[in-house]
């Protein structure tokens, strides 16, 4: 779900880091422990492992110590901002095949949604995820597709450019996404202010998300210490 998902989805990033979006039942957990034990797993920081931590929204980090994989950091989640539930994204996910082995990785449009964090890495990581699928497609696009751009679309002059071609489409947009309205008037300025009040708002609603999450890993700490 996470930077390895980005260069399955052609817009590439190096990353050494693996995020995984993880089901919680007490099956999955033990197959995911046995998993970290066999890859030599370390815990790095707080939160433990554990349904509970998992269910409120925190992130389990971990150092793999395997020869083959040393160093490689693995990043779990159950629930993240703004999504629907893992029964949901995994319906709706993306299966690759590489070597003769299948891998799940979360649908486009919900790495998207997931990359949309007060992290000044992911937001550059957002457009060109858009911009490879809006340059990658052939023939005429779906509907949905074709609403994915313009809901996500992060560049003013693709996005003018999108509006003028699904001109319909673009309306319909218009009346809950602002930087569609201005595309639709070809305003560049106005587009680029638009997608600069987006990412503000999406910033502020990730920070206020993460504050209450933070205060617990805080009193985690200090209860570790004493």
């Amino acid at each position: 779900m996470g930077g390895q998902a980005c260069v399955f989805y052609g817009a590439a990033e190096f990353s050494r880091d693996l995020d995984l979006l993880v089901l919680v039942e007490d099956d999955e957990l033990n197959r995911l422990r046995a998993a970290l034990t066999e890859l030599n797993c370390e815990p790095v920081a707080v939160p433990e492992l554990s349904a509970e931590n998992l269910r409120r929204g925190h992130a389990v980090h971990f150092r793999c110590r395997r020869p083959d994989v040393n160093g490689l950091r693995i990043d779990l989640m159950s629930h993240l901002r703004g999504l629907p539930s893992f029964e949901e994204l995994w319906e709706r996910r993306t299966t690759f095949e590489v070597a003769s082995e299948k891998v799940d990785v979360m649908a486009l449009e919900d790495v998207v949604l997931a990359k949309k964090t007060q992290r000044d890495k992911d937001w550059p990581m957002i457009r060109r995820l858009v911009e490879q699928s809006y340059f990658a497609r052939s023939g005429t696009p779906s509907a949905e597709l074709r609403d994915f751009w313009l809901r996500e679309l992060r560049t003013p002059e693709l996005l003018i450019g999108a509006s003028r071609e699904y001109p319909e489409a673009a309306r319909e947009a218009s009346a809950s996404r602002p930087a569609v309205a201005a595309a639709l008037h070809a305003d560049v300025d106005a587009v680029t202010q638009c997608l600069e009040d987006e990412e503000q708002a999406e910033r502020r609603l990730d920070r206020e998300y993460w504050a209450p999450l933070k205060r617990e890993l805080e009193q985690l700490r200090r209860s570790r210490r004493t």
